[in-house]
């Protein structure tokens, strides 16, 4: 009965129109923390990475005040500062290794290390994980050289900028899942840190659920276009999954779900939770796991099965990346603060504070999601079981047509199960949990069942 009386609910919100709206109210307490972004903060963080002179991952460990290992001691120390008001949730720590030379882009022994604080979530039985990084290390025009000055202002001071002003913020508040807030070392040298991070957490076996990876999101506008645009970002998803495509590929196929691995879910869970949040700022979901036939710290995640992005800003000015300082004919070269636009750089950590926010605040996803294959039908039946943890309201039934990059409605149920007029030929679906707040899990694709 009950579902019937859904169903005539959702063909009288039809006819409203085909293109009807829903009104997706913002939590009044991640709006809060959103507000409290503040530009002249991310500056600071900016200004004082850049004064360790260089960062690159084989500079000096042991001298106080310049070289990688000064700064992601000072990161750590920022860390420490904002787990004071985190009632004992927060730690911080150098996660450390010993790399030795690999012919490639580390010529001696090196000791790696990653500046990390975990915000532990206060539910005891989530054990779900979600991360925010960006890489501390620096570099010139020559990878290999060690010693000249390379500012990395926006590669990618602003990446752990946004880490370090979320965790500042995020430690004030109780959120049911963990958030590992992360700056890592040797991006440059070959997304060394981040390799030795997915390693462990794969080891481990770290229910990480999401990874936002933020690298060069400081500046708003391009070299030779001279584009200046400070209301777009870019999200990058991979399509294919990296992780054990053999196995996953037949059934890919099958469903049409090319579009619809967990990255580029977590891109539209971006997009849409960003823009919610983040006024006059347009998400933009690109199609590519990275830049073309380039990497970032995302990727080694990906390939070890977890959903990673990487957030990037619309317009790169390639002057002010990989350069040496220099001035040639009348053009300023090199990753400087002054090229940087902090109130830009402030939305798109908001972007990232709102998703993390959201997420970790959540319930966790619906388990077992079906869409009923038994007969030949122009509806579609789909159910589900609750989320192992997380008290929910109830559950969003997202849906788009197979061309849409993005969801197109989301209805509301507190049901397990719905009936809807829409043919799983022409439309793809995913539920989600929500709990009273309105904080939404990342949605899951059905798969079939009789």
């Amino acid at each position: 009965m009950k579902q019937v009386s859904l169903f005539v609910f959702v063909c009288l919100f039809l006819l409203q129109g085909i293109n009807a709206q829903t009104t997706i109210q913002r939590d009044p307490e991640i709006e809060k923390m959103v507000t409290a972004i503040s530009p002249d903060s991310l500056k600071a963080y900016i200004l004082k990475m850049v004064s360790f002179g260089t960062r690159h991952t084989m500079s000096t460990v042991t001298d106080p005040k310049q070289g990688i290992g000064a700064a992601r001691e000072w990161v750590v120390a920022k860390f420490k500062e904002f787990a004071k008001q985190s009632n004992g949730r927060m730690t911080a720590f150098v996660d450390t290794t010993t790399l030795q030379p690999d012919g490639r882009r580390i010529s001696k022994p090196v000791n790696l290390g990653n500046a990390m604080a975990i915000l532990k979530g206060t539910n005891t039985a989530d054990q779900r994980i979600f991360v925010i990084s960006g890489h501390l290390d620096s570099r010139v025009t020559d990878v290999m050289n060690t010693t000249s000055e390379a500012p990395g202002a926006n590669d990618d001071a602003s990446g752990v900028a946004a880490v370090l002003e979320c965790a500042r913020i995020m430690s004030k508040y109780e959120f049911s899942a963990t958030i590992i807030f992360v700056a890592v070392s040797g991006e440059e040298q070959g997304l060394l840190g981040a390799n030795f991070m997915a390693g462990k957490a794969k080891d481990q076996n770290w229910i990480i659920e999401a990874v936002l990876n933020n690298d060069i999101m400081g500046s708003n506008n391009s070299s030779e276009t001279n584009i200046i645009n400070n209301t777009k970002v870019r999200v990058f998803s991979e399509g294919l999954p990296a992780y054990e495509l053999d196995k996953a590929a037949a059934n890919i196929r099958n469903l049409g779900l090319e579009n619809d691995g967990k990255s580029r879910q977590l891109a539209r869970y971006v997009k849409e939770i960003g823009e919610r949040y983040v006024d006059n700022l347009e998400v933009v979901m690109v199609y590519r796991n990275d830049r073309f036939l380039r990497g970032g710290d995302h990727t080694p995640f990906i390939q070890k099965g977890f959903a990673a992005v990487r957030i990037t800003e619309m317009n790169e000015n390639f002057n002010h990346q990989h350069q040496d300082l220099r001035t040639d004919k009348g053009v300023q070269f090199g990753d400087l603060p002054e090229f940087m636009d902090f109130v830009y750089l402030a939305k798109n950590t908001g972007i990232n504070l709102a998703s993390l926010a959201n997420l970790a605040k959540a319930p966790a996803m619906p388990l077992e999601v079906k869409i009923e294959t038994r007969s030949l039908t122009n509806y579609s039946l789909i159910s589900w079981k609750q989320p192992a943890v997380g008290k929910v309201k109830g559950y969003y039934v997202l849906l788009r047509e197979t061309t849409s990059a993005v969801w197109q409605k989301k209805i509301f149920t507190t049901e397990t199960n719905v009936k809807l007029p829409y043919s799983k030929d022409n439309y793809f679906f995913a539920v989600q949990s929500v709990n009273e707040n309105g904080n939404e899990s990342l949605p899951v694709v059905p798969t079939p069942g009789r």
